[in-house]
């Protein structure tokens, strides 16, 4: 893929939404479901700082703009949209 965002943005590709609760009951395609907050960074721009590709990162919940590159849905965010680096 070759995607290089522009001024201080990232590309990140959202995790997984899961498919069964934490005590194992399976959630339907067709509940409404919340997309998740957190996903790895692919792509970083040259102006973007402390954060790095193969981060996993949180967001905003309703930041950033949905792209998709060769089928497969991305988001890129502005950094000041990024809340902190998972560790």
């Amino acid at each position: 893929m070759k995607f290089q965002p522009l001024g201080k943005r990232v590309l990140v590709e959202r995790e997984e939404e899961a498919t069964t609760t934490a005590t194992g009951i399976i959630i339907p395609d067709n509940a409404s479901k919340e997309k998740p907050m957190s996903g790895k960074v692919i792509a970083i721009s040259k102006e973007a700082e402390g954060i790095k590709e193969g981060d996993k990162i949180v967001f905003a919940k309703y930041s950033g703009s949905e792209i998709t590159i060769d089928g497969k849905t991305f988001l890129v965010l502005n950094t000041d949209d990024v809340l902190g680096i998972l560790k």
